[in-house]
């Protein structure tokens, strides 16, 4: 059983390791000071990875579904803790070191760092490729693996991402390369579009790296406030969004002119409930007068795509636009981008199973002899696929109350607690609550409680049912 599990883990820790290289590269170029300490961490990587890789190498043929859950799980639980590796030997101690790696792989954006600026560019690097890689790491994950798993109702991609247990290794392997591509070639126009409104390079491809993987680590204090340009804010949403969409879909529309999948459904929803929050965010700006309308437009599109596609930027502190809005941008942090992109939040296909069946629900109560099927769009949904979306939404908010409860009882107020918990499970990075907030950070955090948020943004990240299979005692039987 444990053979391919160990084998690919095995791969995923040597790429690790190869990646630290670049920030030793940088850091060599800049002053020579740190460059150690992504050699020595690269060698530890190396070690493992190789190791289990050759120890276990072998021709997959087929794949269980438990092996597929413990893939998942273990290799982007063992691809965390050496990522934190770097952070420690700068400086910081496990859990600070954890927390920040956590958060750059599962591109949450959240960060113990009160000073970013003061951060040689190695270490700044490396956040920024830690979302780099976060971001098409969860994308191949959701495309090739979790419709394997039923997870959520992930099975209504089966048909475009089947064969998986059968062809393993060839199917993970073709839908890798079209992804990579997308993924490449969207950080590198961003990184040309953000040197052309005004960007150095570092910075830009920093951000880039940071955007499209709906990550939201930033090389500045202030985030994207500290450039305070309309025209850097209008590249890096408009690369957002983009973002947010399944990258597969960019393959199919390009290619195969199929636009018509469901994915096209989803990335139609994805766009009009965009467009709805950032109208209704318009609207209370400039109704309680913060911005003028062309101000309050620019400053709702960023922040709230930014929270939407749980990329985590600012360009404003939102909390300070009233009660609402931190409300709002709750709900904003839950809705997520579309399923297949990098973004988190529990995805728009999601909601559109739950708006379908209360929909027929509300039909058949005054017609209870009307046989009605469960539609999105032209696509008809079984039972098994609605099931197992409200079987994740259960999960879900089971989760948060948990969490939420846990990190209450080690002091910390319910609106620190709970904003925590919903920014690291939707993987959006700022919460509700000014010390966590868009100007603020979670180093004031303990360490226990950096440790549960580590733990709560991989268990978004995984769509929360790939973690929690493991401690049934089903699964082990």
């Amino acid at each position: 059983m444990w053979q391919p599990v160990l084998m690919i883990c095995g791969y995923f820790i040597s790429v690790l390791g190869i990646a630290m290289l670049f920030p030793a590269a940088i850091d060599i170029y800049d002053t020579g000071v740190n460059w150690s300490i992504f050699i020595s961490s690269s060698i530890v990587a190396m070690f493992i990875g190789l190791s289990l890789f050759l120890a276990n190498r072998g021709k997959i043929k087929n794949i269980s579904i438990q092996q597929a859950y413990l893939i998942t799980v273990l290799s982007w639980a063992s691809v965390t803790l050496l990522a934190a590796l770097p952070f420690m030997f700068y400086g910081s101690n496990w859990a600070d070191a954890l927390f920040e790696a956590a958060s750059g792989i599962s591109t949450t954006g959240a960060s113990i760092y009160a000073n970013v600026e003061a951060l040689p560019r190695s270490i700044l690097l490396w956040r920024a490729l830690l979302n780099g890689l976060g971001g098409v790491g969860i994308v191949i994950f959701a495309i090739a693996m979790l419709p394997f798993l039923g997870i959520g109702g992930m099975q209504i991609f089966q048909r475009e991402n089947s064969d998986v247990n059968e062809k393993f290794m060839p199917k993970i392997s073709y839908i890798a390369k079209r992804i990579i591509g997308v993924y490449v070639v969207l950080i590198g126009a961003c990184v040309i579009f953000l040197k052309a409104v005004g960007m150095g390079w570092f910075d830009a491809l920093c951000h880039a790296l940071a955007t499209v993987s709906t990550g939201g680590l930033s090389t500045k204090n202030n985030s994207i406030a500290y450039y305070d340009s309309a025209s850097i804010e209008w590249v890096i949403t408009v690369f957002m969004f983009l973002g947010a969409l399944p990258l597969t879909w960019y393959h199919s529309l390009l290619f195969t002119k199929n636009n018509h999948s469901l994915r096209s459904t989803q990335v139609a929803a994805f766009v009009k409930i965009l467009t709805i929050y950032i109208v209704l965010m318009s609207v209370w700006l400039i109704w309680r007068g913060v911005y003028a309308p062309l101000e309050a437009f620019r400053y709702a599109a960023f922040n709230v795509t930014s929270i939407v596609t749980s990329t985590g930027f600012s360009s404003a502190n939102w909390l300070s636009w009233g009660a609402f809005a931190a409300t709002a941008f709750v709900i904003f942090a839950l809705t997520g981008g579309c399923s297949g992109s990098t973004s988190g939040g529990i995805k728009i296909f999601r909601w559109q199973v739950v708006i379908a069946q209360l929909k027929k629900t509300f039909i058949t109560t005054t017609e209870p002899n009307r046989l009605i099927p469960l539609k999105i769009g032209g696509t008809v949904i079984n039972a098994e696929v609605a099931n197992s979306v409200f079987v994740f939404f259960i999960s879900y908010a089971f989760s948060v109350a948990m969490i939420s409860s846990v990190i209450a009882v080690t002091g910390v107020d319910f609106v620190t607690a709970f904003g925590a918990t919903i920014s690291c499970i939707t993987n959006s990075g700022p919460g509700i609550s000014q010390n966590i907030g868009p100007d603020g950070n979670f180093a004031g955090l303990s360490d226990t409680v950096k440790a549960v948020l580590a733990f709560t943004m991989l268990l978004g990240r995984l769509e929360v049912l790939t973690i929690w299979a493991l401690f049934s005692k089903s699964f082990w039987r």
